[in-house]
């Protein structure tokens, strides 16, 4: 509302035009929106984080490095493979 007031468009002497509410409303789904697409990002980040974290510090997972470098996970093909069906047989 202080955005509209600043702007000039909508104030008035004694309170805001007619109108304001349709732009308020405008304004307010752009900023929740936005927060909402920031939430779900930052859920993906937080679970993909966890499981570059498993895999560099967790048990059973010391065959797992990091290439500083590449910056990325790094392992034999046969510690994948073994990885990769474990967490495709837990999906299930």
């Amino acid at each position: 509302m202080v955005d509209l007031y600043s702007v000039g468009t909508y104030n008035a002497y004694m309170g805001f035009k007619v109108g304001y509410l349709n732009d308020l409303e405008r304004m307010l789904e752009k900023v929740l929106k936005a927060k909402l697409n920031l939430e779900s990002r930052i859920r993906t980040l937080k679970r993909d984080w966890e499981i570059v974290y498993d895999l560099l510090n967790g048990k059973d997972n010391s065959s797992f490095g990091w290439d500083e470098h590449r910056q990325m996970v790094v392992a034999e093909d046969v510690v994948w493979n073994s990885y990769i069906s474990v967490r495709i047989i837990s999906c299930l």
